[in-house]
């Protein structure tokens, strides 16, 4: 059975950037791809996730963003259940699933200064004091090599305590972009800087700037369900 948490804080996109989403389907669909079908996404990297033979198999949801609580409630879990539990790393499989505002995480520098995304979502960057216009949630403070300073757990400056999607997809957490959100978040987009641009036109170039190692699949909400009825894993809500 799985299991399901919560933390406090509740973002204003969500479930609602889904419905909004799916209504567009039926105004506009000459224009909009906002369903996927098998040979639109990347099955073949999602289907070890969904297969996947570890111990422990966990899904942890979050559309928003706030101050990243999903990366380090991530970061808390798998240092848990390595050193409290005495899981092996290898066998842990941790998932990501973004979406709403949290799906913004899984793009880079450029869509995060082209499109002002903390002034959008009044985050300021943690070494300007400005609004980012970078992804800050991406790099470790290790280096693009993960070079750690130390190799206690407890310290700041170790790999356990590195809350980075960066390091933690060093550690084997895979993080998932709902393209469903994406699809909603560009017609924000056209709608706030008044583009001229298509909705596809942006979503494609959103699309050819997430991060490395992400994986993007058709929805989340559906994604977190065929990994739960289909892998059985266990259910996390970040909100």
């Amino acid at each position: 059975m799985s299991q399901q948490s919560s933390t406090t804080r509740r973002g204003f996109l969500g479930q609602a950037a889904i419905g909004v989403a799916a209504a567009l389907v039926a105004t506009s669909p000459a224009e909009s791809q906002i369903v996927w079908t098998e040979n639109q996404w990347t099955l073949p990297a999602f289907e070890p996730l969904l297969h996947s033979k570890r111990k422990i198999r966990l899904v942890a949801e979050c559309n928003v963003i706030e101050g990243g609580e999903v990366v380090g409630a991530l970061r808390n879990a798998l240092n848990a259940m390595h050193y409290g539990f005495g899981v092996p790393m290898d066998q842990m499989q941790i998932v990501a699933a973004l979406h709403g505002a949290a799906n913004l995480m899984n793009y880079d520098d450029f869509i995060w200064q082209k499109y002002k995304v903390g002034e959008w979502f009044k985050l300021d960057d943690p070494e300007t004091g400005k609004p980012a216009i970078r992804n800050f949630f991406y790099p470790s403070a290790a280096g693009a090599s993960l070079h750690y300073t130390s190799t206690d757990p407890s310290n700041p400056g170790s790999a356990e305590m590195d809350s980075s999607i960066q390091g933690l997809q060093a550690r084997g957490v895979t993080f998932l972009s709902c393209h469903m959100a994406t699809e909603f978040q560009a017609r924000v987009l056209i709608k706030r800087f008044n583009l001229t641009a298509k909705p596809e036109e942006v979503v494609h170039e959103m699309l050819a700037h997430t991060v490395p190692g992400v994986i993007v699949v058709p929805g989340v909400v559906g994604t977190v369900t065929m990994l739960q009825s289909v892998g059985h894993y266990s259910y996390l809500k970040i909100v």
